[in-house]
């Protein structure tokens, strides 16, 4: 009966010894509870002893924290109906705070996000959403980080808007903005196209109008083109520049033939009539 006793008193023991041996993770943090009340040393990871029946170990990850937004129906600044999902990242850097001054703190972390997401899509345009997303990620990051970090023991590493969902009607409106945009650039290109198009024209103009010659080149470079397909028939228009050249002649053999005295034959030789 003695021996029964004391077996069970050593299983008791041992029991008891081993209930107070706890084991903390190298990315865990303890903080232990004596009857209730917080011990001031927090217990690092490795092999710790608490009193068994006594004392309370409370583990806290030190992770950092991946947690997603829900989908939040928001209203912007310039009144576009749209929907928002966002992922937060956060760690714990003080387990007291965490454990004491939050009953829960992953979902406080939820809700905080979830209020502020909607009000800072409140108070940007929709242009802002879509094309500045670092300063929408930058202004939720700091209306989250503000009351979480003093009184909860939390830090808010990042956050990130995921996706941004347009009602249809506001697609189809924003294509048509772009099409026509789009269009417009074209437009604008091509007259820019024709403007220098036209100035570059002028200048040759000019160029070939002080030197004929080259107009002559230019004509018959443009018959050589013309010439290189064997199915089209060349119909050359009549040089300007002979015209003028007969023109010249013509006028200046008048000139000669008027200004020379009239002849008389005398005896039969020809004689200047003074």
């Amino acid at each position: 009966m003695t021996a029964f006793v004391i077996a069970a008193i050593v299983l008791v023991a041992l029991l008891l010894l081993g209930s107070g041996v706890r084991m903390v993770q190298q990315y865990e943090q303890g903080i232990v509870f004596r009857f209730g009340r917080l011990l001031p040393t927090i217990r690092q990871p490795g092999l710790q002893l608490i009193v068994p029946l006594v004392d309370r170990l409370r583990k806290v990850s030190m992770q950092t924290i991946v947690m997603g937004i829900p989908a939040q129906g928001a209203i912007t600044r310039d009144n576009v109906t749209l929907t928002v999902d966002a992922v937060v990242y956060y760690r714990v850097i003080d387990p007291v705070k965490a454990i004491i001054n939050v009953q829960h703190y992953p979902t406080a972390v939820s809700q905080v996000a979830q209020t502020s997401l909607r009000s800072v899509i409140g108070r940007a345009d929709l242009d802002t959403l879509l094309s500045d997303r670092d300063q929408v990620n930058a202004e939720l990051k700091a209306v989250i980080d503000a009351p979480t970090e003093g009184p909860w023991g939390l830090s808010i590493e990042r956050v990130e808007v995921k996706d941004i969902a347009l009602p249809e009607t506001m697609k189809r409106s924003m294509s048509r903005q772009a099409e026509a945009e789009r269009e417009r650039r074209a437009r604008v290109i091509a007259a820019d196209g024709e403007f220098q198009a036209s100035t570059k024209l002028a200048q040759a103009a000019a160029a070939m109008g002080d030197t004929p010659g080259a107009l002559q080149l230019r004509l018959l470079q443009t018959v050589v083109d013309v010439a290189a397909d064997k199915n089209s028939t060349l119909v050359m228009p009549f040089p300007v520049e002979l015209l003028r050249f007969f023109d010249r002649a013509t006028g200046t053999g008048e000139t000669q033939t008027a200004a020379r005295p009239p002849v008389e034959e005398t005896n039969g030789h020809p004689a200047t009539v003074r």
